[in-house]
Parts: structure tokens; C-alpha cells; sequence
């Protein structure tokens, strides 16, 4: 099914594309972006998780690095049952984080410095096991390539502005203003589609999964707290720049939303944070609605294979 998604997705982003490019210059400037929208379609399947790594200034680390952050991830990775993905790290002062790859076998998460600075250990572990479940979900194909290819939208609605839009061999001698004013129109549209088209549900079901991963709900959900206020007072110039990754990333890096809406990214982190509690609440959680202070909690998310809900 995920594979079918994709291919929809995927059909309608050319199609779009292919829209943009006979505004541009007409049956011919369609055919022209027919054949640039397939060859982006390869590419992104094989690079796109290379290309938003770099849009974000992501740098990848090791052991000799970043050991604490690298053995997190390999610890909560190796609870999940998936092979070790690389670990970035965006030099950004936004808490934030993402998951990229087209499989399990070829994944990556990618943590700002803003996260490792304003999370507790035990939150960290729970955005780390968040981006882990979007890879579980194999949702991180359909994220990334969706990413890559509404950039190009916006970029192509562009350039065809900057030409002066509308194609000259039409009849209508006024479609020239008509296409420029529908291109201007058009990119942000093609954002918002895009962001629609990835499920909001599929950030409550990593939500659920993530927190199954690290044991604790409520990790999770306080880190969530802090992440949806942060995103309202720390701007991340990566993201304003690149605004159709956005949707890949645990909480909004452009704004917060204040509900659930048609064209919201993700959901309200409020209806996140209930959903996180009552399965705390089901897993036999009583603290679920207070997160333990991280003095009081245990050391051990940063262990291979630490004690109590690791074990």
C-alpha cells in the first residue's frame, strides 16, 4: 500500500509539474517538463534523501564525534528491530528533527544542535524513537521525494515568472498575464498539496510507535511541549528557505498550529500530547500527565542496554 501511495503521489506531482511547464511555454514547455519530472522522479528515489540532508546543512557523525547521540540512536534503533541508520547533525538553534531514506537499510536522522541543547536525555530518546517509527512505517520514502519535488514546483513557477510567463504561440494573446498570475498563484497551491497529501495521521501513528520503542510515553510528550514552543520563538532559516521539507520534520519549523486544520502540516501538538497520555495511560503509566524532572529519571536511554523499560 505504501508503494501504491508513492506511485499516486508521484503521478500527481508530474502532473502538476507538467502543468507549471505549459503555462511556461505550451505543449512544448509540457513535454519539456514531462521529461524533467521523470528523470527528477529517479533521482529523488535514489538521492532525495542526499538532497534535503544538504539543503539543511547536515552533517554526519560517528562515534569518534558524537558518541552519547550516535549510541542513543543504536540503542533505541536496536530495540526497534531496524539496522542502524546514519545520524546527522544541523548546526541550527531550532529544536527539530527529521528522518530520511528511501528504506530501512538507507536511512538517516538528522537532530538540530537546538534539540541536543534544550532536550533532557529521556526527551531526546523519545524524538529519536519518533524518527525511528516514521523509518519502521517506511514513511520517510514518500516524505523525502515529496520534499525534493515541490521545491522543484516552486522553483520551475519561478523561473517562469521571471521570463514573463504564458507560452507565445497561443491565440489568446492575454494568456501570456493570465499563466504568470496562475504560476504565482500555482507554487504555494503546489506546496499545500503537497503537505496534504502526506497524512497528518502517519505523525500520530510514529507518535504511538516512537513511544512504544522508548518505553514511555511521556518522554515524548514533554519533549513535544518544548518543541511546539520553541518553533514559535526560534526561527530555522534552513527550513523558511526550503518551506516543502517542512512536513518532514517532528513538529512544524516554520510555525505552530493552533488545532487541526485542512492545511496544517501537522496535528495540534496539544492532540498529540492526549493521544501520548492516554497510552501512557494504557500501558499502565500513572505519571503520564507529569514527565519525571530528568534528575529523577534514569540514565539509561543513553545506554546500549540500560535498566527498567530498556531492558
Amino acid at each position: 500500500m505504501n508503494y501504491l501511495r508513492t506511485a499516486i503521489l508521484l503521478a500527481g506531482l508530474t502532473a502538476l509539474f507538467m502543468g507549471v511547464g505549459f503555462l511556461i511555454g505550451g505543449e512544448s514547455g509540457a513535454l519539456i517538463a514531462l521529461v524533467i519530472a521523470a528523470g527528477m522522479n529517479l533521482i529523488s528515489y535514489w538521492n532525495s534523501d542526499k538532497l534535503v540532508l544538504s539543503m539543511h546543512g547536515a552533517q554526519e557523525v560517528d562515534r569518534s564525534t558524537a558518541p552519547e547521540l550516535v549510541d542513543l540512536v543504536a540503542g533505541l534503533a536496536e530495540r526497534a528491530g531496524l539496522p542502524m541508520p546514519r545520524v546527522f547533525i544541523m548546526d541550527n538553534p531550532q529544536p527539530n528533527a527529521f528522518a530520511t531514506g528511501r528504506n530501512p537499510q538507507n536511512a538517516a536522522v538528522a537532530v538540530t544542535t537546538g534539540l541536543m541543547q534544550h532536550m533532557s536525555r529521556e526527551e531526546l530518546a523519545g524524538v529519536i524513537a519518533h524518527e525511528l517509527a516514521h523509518i519502521k512505517n517506511h514513511d520517510t520514502l514518500i516524505m523525502t521525494i515529496t520534499a525534493t519535488i515541490a521545491g522543484a514546483i516552486s522553483m520551475i513557477a519561478q523561473f517562469g515568472m521571471f521570463f514573463g510567463g504564458g507560452h507565445r504561440d497561443n491565440n489568446n494573446g492575454g494568456f501570456g498575464v493570465i499563466g504568470t498570475i496562475a504560476m504565482m498563484i500555482l507554487a504555494p497551491i503546489a506546496a499545500m498539496l503537497v503537505q496534504m497529501a502526506i497524512s497528518r495521521t502517519r505523525e500520530y501513528a510514529a507518535d504511538d510507535l516512537g513511544a512504544r520503542i522508548a518505553g514511555r510515553p511521556e518522554w515524548l510528550a514533554s519533549a513535544l511541549r518544548k518543541l511546539d514552543a520553541a518553533a514559535h520563538a526560534i526561527p530555522n532559516g534552513a527550513a523558511e528557505r526550503n518551506p516543502a521539507t517542512a512536513h518532514m520534520f517532528i513538529v512544524n519549523p516554520l510555525s505552530g498550529q493552533g488545532m487541526d486544520n485542512l492545511f496544517s502540516t501537522h496535528p495540534a501538538t496539544e492532540n498529540r500530547i492526549a493521544a501520548l497520555q492516554q497510552l501512557a495511560q494504557e500501558l499502565g503509566r500513572s505519571d503520564a500527565a507529569a514527565p519525571r524532572p530528568a534528575q529523577r529519571a534514569p540514565a539509561g536511554p543513553w545506554n546500549r542496554r540500560p535498566a527498567g523499560p530498556w531492558g
